[in-house]
């Protein structure tokens, strides 16, 4: 059964998968991955989990504003984060800080941002990661143009972009995939359809039997894979890079999955959610056990490693935390800053409406 969706034969074949969800390899796969690489995958997988977990006490500590949590999700970006190229760009959503984080993004920079400091938009210019995306779908027609920018440049790169089921509602969706079709542009754009958009499920987002199928319309490749299988996350997006780079076009790929927790941490899922989904899901196909049962299968992995290593992220991920929540936040009239060259009339009246409305506010007055 063929995997890529073709005119020809659109009906939707079952995700591409390497690993079955009980950590066996599926039917005529075998492992190609180096041990080194798999142990790397593992240990990214982990860090994922615990940086997510931890990201949630601080939301609810209040020291952190509304935080969008990845656990389940670990698989499609620790695969698309690993097989791009340091010279190949990311886009991400608000959920995607761990595949920014895998491309060389400073960790702390994601909670700097789930802050609102402003300093989580000071990318590093070494770090080929642009910033975490709040409008829905609008890193698409960025990743996109910045592809074709490197095509017209004859540059051998790529860009990637990740976004979730809801974004293929979005107009900048159509028009950024329709554009990279057109143009060819060197763009791999990756949906992670974890089932829901808030509380939209799947089925009230689209007809279409899968959302890999779109890629016809479009005149690219679709690509359906398992998107909690870390192997086969990771040969497909390297593969679908690999093609943009050499000129065949961009790929569509959609990789099914499931969010282990809240849209974000302002939501309540127990509401909308079927009574046992999420608990199928961890159960039966949590993406680090999966793999964490073929690393054990291939004796590279044991308790004491498992132990060793959750220790040392843990501290790792401390030191990273502690130096966001020590950067000061900054005064609120500093938003008027690095807006113009020079401030504008406007801008210098609204920046004084502000200062106005804080000493007012110090001193008990209420407005309207």
């Amino acid at each position: 059964m063929t995997s890529t969706l073709h005119e020809q034969d659109i009906r939707p074949p079952e995700p591409i998968s390497v690993l079955a969800p009980n950590g066996s390899l599926q039917p005529g796969m075998q492992l190609e991955e180096t041990p080194e690489l798999l142990l790397e995958m593992y240990r990214w997988m982990t860090f994922g989990r615990i940086f997510d977990t931890r990201l949630i006490h601080l939301q609810r500590q209040g020291r952190l504003c509304t935080y969008a949590p990845v656990a389940g999700q670990e698989a499609a970006q620790i695969g698309c984060g690993l097989a791009l190229q340091q010279d190949d760009w990311l886009f991400s959503s608000y959920r995607d800080g761990l595949a920014s984080i895998v491309h060389g993004l400073p960790p702390e920079y994601v909670p700097l941002f789930f802050r609102g400091h402003p300093k989580a938009g000071a990318i590093p210019a070494d770090v080929n990661v642009f910033g975490l995306q709040i409008g829905i779908a609008e890193q698409i027609p960025h990743a996109v143009g910045v592809a074709w920018g490197m095509k017209l440049r004859r540059a051998k790169t790529a860009t990637l972009a990740m976004f979730g089921d809801g974004a293929t509602s979005e107009g900048a969706f159509h028009e950024g995939t329709n554009f990279a079709g057109v143009f060819k542009a060197p763009v791999v754009l990756v949906c992670q359809n974890n089932g829901w958009a808030i509380s939209v499920p799947r089925s009230r987002q689209t007809a279409s039997e899968t959302l890999a199928q779109k890629a016809v319309a479009y005149g690219i490749a679709g690509r359906l894979v398992d998107g909690n299988d870390v192997l086969a996350m990771y040969r497909e997006a390297r593969a679908a890079l690999e093609r943009a780079r050499s000129g065949q076009g961009p790929t569509l790929i959609e990789a099914v999955t499931y969010r282990f927790g809240p849209h974000s941490t302002a939501d309540d899922p127990q509401r909308y959610q079927p009574a046992g989904e999420l608990t199928e899901w961890q159960d039966q196909r949590d993406p680090i056990t999966r793999l964490r049962i073929c690393l054990e299968r291939e004796q590279l992995w044991d308790q004491t490693r498992q132990k060793a290593l959750e220790e040392e992220l843990r501290e790792y991920i401390a030191r990273s935390i502690s130096n966001a929540l020590t950067e000061e936040i900054p005064a609120p009239e500093s938003m008027f800053e690095q807006v113009y060259a020079e401030p504008t009339p406007i801008l210098q009246q609204q920046r004084q409406e502000l200062l106005d409305h804080l000493k007012a506010t110090q001193r008990g007055v209420t407005f309207p």
